[in-house]
């Protein structure tokens, strides 16, 4: 929580030297203005989960299985509003994050229990929009970037329009895709190691010779899994994995106190979906497989969101959504959030969320499959299970600013969930907005 704190003091004294100076107002009506900042948002989150089961160890509920997991999250979002000679708003959102993890089961990547149990996490965005306030329409692009030492890089593109119907309504598209490299750390245990090159039991750390499928001997770090190249540099090889979405909405304005929104979203995936330091094990066998799943995917979800205000302090946010997809999994999302004005400048949001989820049909608990299935995996999160969600949050938000600063806006929310495959996790988040 100290790492919490300090880094959160960082941000805030960061931002509030940057609105030291106010501007002056501009009243020239519709001309053309440049780009200024008009909102900084400043989010932090700290995330805490135990489980056992982990997919690192093949599902195993033993001590290899814990799949503890500690995170956090904290993340910098700057906006800036302008205006062209058209009288079209432009908005340039640019955000930057960043995560700092640990995991109990990564350690088990290498079979020795020594491995990596830290990670990094860097993603920054990019989302430019214009919008026609006349016409009620809007058009956007945006751009997204992560990276995660030793295991994947990620580049996302999306682009989006929207436009506003006669009667209250608004429909909108957005079309996205994530072009992703997933370096391929194989379990040591299995790499094949040419054993007249080593000894039987080689030391931690220490340099050992694999042969690979064309013939070719490279050296390899026994701990770590690595190929060692020329000059002590690692060369590790990747698999492609190509994500495509296109998602569909529309929102409607039933009367003054009824609004709802449906929501529809198509997905398919390509190249290599799983990963290779989930193990598998088979009921015949001591030995571990990497799981192996198809190379690709469709996913069509559908959701119904319904917003009723019940007087003037209380609304019920009301959210639905049936998940199914051509591995076999099938799922229905159900929540309720209701936001209670406490005072005209502050709130209490009690939630709650219901999961249920049916598994895939490439899921077998530690030591269930066999070698006679095609497609094979232990990791729980395509298991059959249900989850609970519940918790609150709080807002303030005082229109002169809290303690009259350019912290607009306050938002403290934690929540904790509990699934029936024995996964506990808490969760608590802070947002804070400078306007």
């Amino acid at each position: 929580m100290r790492r919490i704190c300090l880094t959160i003091t960082g941000m805030v004294f960061t931002v509030l030297a940057a609105f030291s100076q106010q501007a002056p107002a501009d009243t020239a009506g519709f001309r053309s203005r440049p780009l200024k900042i008009e909102e900084v948002n400043i989010l932090s989150s700290y995330y805490s989960q135990t489980a056992d089961k982990s997919a690192v160890s093949g599902g195993d509920p033993g001590p290899r299985g814990i799949g503890n997991v500690t995170d956090l999250s904290n993340g910098i979002e700057v906006k800036l509003v302008g205006w062209d000679h058209q009288r079209l708003k432009h908005t340039l959102t640019a955000g930057l994050g960043m995560d700092n993890h640990t995991a109990a089961s990564q350690a088990y990547v290498d079979s020795s229990g020594h491995g990596k149990r830290t990670g990094t996490r860097i993603y920054p965005t990019l989302d430019w929009t214009v919008e026609n306030l006349r016409r009620g329409t809007s058009f956007g692009i945006g751009a997204y970037y992560s990276a995660e030492h030793n295991y994947y890089h990620s580049i996302g593109l999306n682009t989006s329009l929207s436009a506003k119907t006669k009667h209250n309504g608004e429909f909108s598209v957005k079309l996205s895709g994530f072009f992703d490299r997933i370096v391929m750390i194989t379990p040591s245990e299995l790499i094949p190691v040419d054993t007249a090159a080593v000894s039987s039991t080689p030391a931690r750390d220490s340099i050992v010779y694999i042969t690979t499928a064309s013939g070719r001997t490279e050296a390899l770090n026994y701990s770590t899994g690595q190929v060692v190249g020329k000059g002590g540099k690692v060369s590790i090889p990747s698999s492609s994995r190509d994500s495509y979405s296109a998602s569909f909405s529309f929102s409607q304005v039933i009367n003054q106190r009824l609004q709802g929104a449906l929501l529809v979203d198509v997905a398919y995936q390509s190249g290599y979906l799983g990963l290779p330091f989930h193990r598998v094990y088979f009921a015949d066998s001591t030995r571990a497989v990497v799981e192996n799943l198809p190379s690709q995917r469709v996913k069509l979800p559908v959701g119904l969101r319904l917003n009723y205000f019940l007087g003037d302090k209380i609304i019920l946010r009301g959210y639905y959504r049936f998940y199914i997809d051509d591995w076999g999994v099938r799922s229905h999302t159900a929540s309720l959030e209701v936001p209670i004005k406490i005072t005209p400048f502050f709130s209490v949001s009690p939630f709650y969320r219901y999961y249920a989820q049916t598994g895939s049909t490439y899921f077998a608990p530690f030591k269930a499959h066999t070698a006679a299935d095609q497609y094979y995996t232990s990791n729980y999160a395509l298991s059959t299970f249900n989850g609970q969600y519940f918790g609150t949050g709080i807002r303030l938000a005082p229109p002169g600013g809290v303690l009259k600063t350019h912290l607009s806006i306050l938002e403290l929310r934690y929540g904790h969930y509990a699934e029936t495959t024995d996964l506990v996790s808490d969760v608590i988040a802070l947002n804070l907005t400078f306007k």
